[in-house]
């Protein structure tokens, strides 16, 4: 039995990779910044919470040593807190704009990232699941046969990009540590209103595939449900 923790884990595609993962007989705990909803989401699922906003330097601090004080390991972390941000015309977007969506979603995991090592290498098979998306991918938003290369997101793609970035750096920094990216795709959740060609079964294969290689499985490797994908 593998030790998960997921943040965003409370709705979407976070609470149906903890879903997933319970189903398969791993101990999962999910991240939440509203205390309250997380308590609602845990019950259901048969999970257990730890408030997390990964904004905030201090809650991240706080709930890597809760969970430090409940396991004396973490095997899975998924990485999956995040906003979507303005959408509108490039020249309509401004700088605390994009701060906002990269302090969710890039510096988030950074944050996280770094205050859960210690557990994570108390495993014998640590794996890290940046939870990122094709609207980050150049091959993807640059092929005119896929659909993201018909959206034009500054935000979100610019960050979602730099988590491609992220997971590299870390894949590479951490050789002892197998660090992944996945591409959920077009999901319907509340993050998107809803609209998406792929239900939260189908946006969490690749998350839940990547979450729980085993010894010899990759690192450094960006993925949707059908397999590699373009950085």
């Amino acid at each position: 039995m593998a030790i998960a923790f997921i943040t965003g884990g409370n709705k979407g595609l976070g609470y149906e990779t903890a879903k997933r993962l319970i189903e398969m007989g791993h101990k999962v705990y999910i991240g939440s910044r509203n205390a309250e909803r997380g308590k609602v989401a845990a019950d259901e699922l048969g999970a257990e919470l730890v408030s997390i906003d990964v904004t905030s330097d201090e809650s991240v601090k706080e709930a890597a040593r809760t969970l430090m004080d409940m396991e004396d390991k973490l095997d899975i972390l998924i990485n999956n807190a995040g906003i979507s941000g303005v959408f509108g015309k490039p020249e309509n977007i401004t700088g605390p704009d994009m701060e906002k969506v990269f302090d969710t979603n890039v510096f988030g995991i950074v944050r996280v990232t770094n205050a859960f090592i210690p557990l994570l290498r108390k495993s014998n098979n640590p794996v890290i699941v940046n939870v990122s998306s094709g609207l980050g991918s150049f091959g993807m938003v640059t092929d005119s046969t896929k659909d993201e290369s018909k959206i034009n997101s500054l935000t979100y793609s610019s960050a979602k990009a730099a988590v491609s970035m992220l997971t590299l750096q870390y894949a590479k920094g951490l050789p002892d540590i197998k660090v992944n990216c996945a591409d959920p795709g077009a999901t319907a959740t509340d993050l998107n209103g809803g609209r998406g060609k792929q239900t939260v079964q189908e946006g969490t294969d690749a998350i839940v595939r990547l979450a729980t290689i085993g010894q010899g499985g990759p690192s450094g490797t960006f993925m949707n449900r059908h397999g590699i994908i373009p950085w």
